[in-house]
């Protein structure tokens, strides 16, 4: 399997390197935290570690270490605006449960 972008993921991270200026693409991974266990963590990338899996969608690279990979494979990552708020939205079909208030999750 593998880790996917939407369009409107990949225009929205393009966006934010353009402005920064540098960086070949998101690093996308977990961390243990919350009430339901893992969450969610994203960064920019502008060294590429030798472990990485690395995706591609839309011209956008997706870097995943290989501890993350197990967790979030399969997963395509989304950007949504709703009034006021914008944020990524994980579609991902490992997840089994969600705590409430969004922070974290468990497969």
């Amino acid at each position: 399997m593998a880790v996917t972008l939407t369009e409107k993921a990949a225009k929205h991270i393009s966006r934010y390197i353009e402005r920064r200026g540098k960086g070949l693409g998101l690093r996308f991974g977990v961390r243990t935290t919350g009430c339901s266990g893992l969450a969610y963590k994203l960064e920019y990338v502008d060294e590429v570690a030798s472990e990485d899996a690395v995706f591609e969608s839309h011209g956008v690279k997706v870097f995943v270490d290989p501890k993350s990979m197990p967790y979030i494979d399969g997963t395509e990552l989304d950007f949504a605006r709703e009034g006021l708020n914008e944020g990524f939205k994980f579609n991902n079909p490992n997840e089994k449960d969600a705590c409430g208030c969004g922070e974290s999750f468990r497969v």
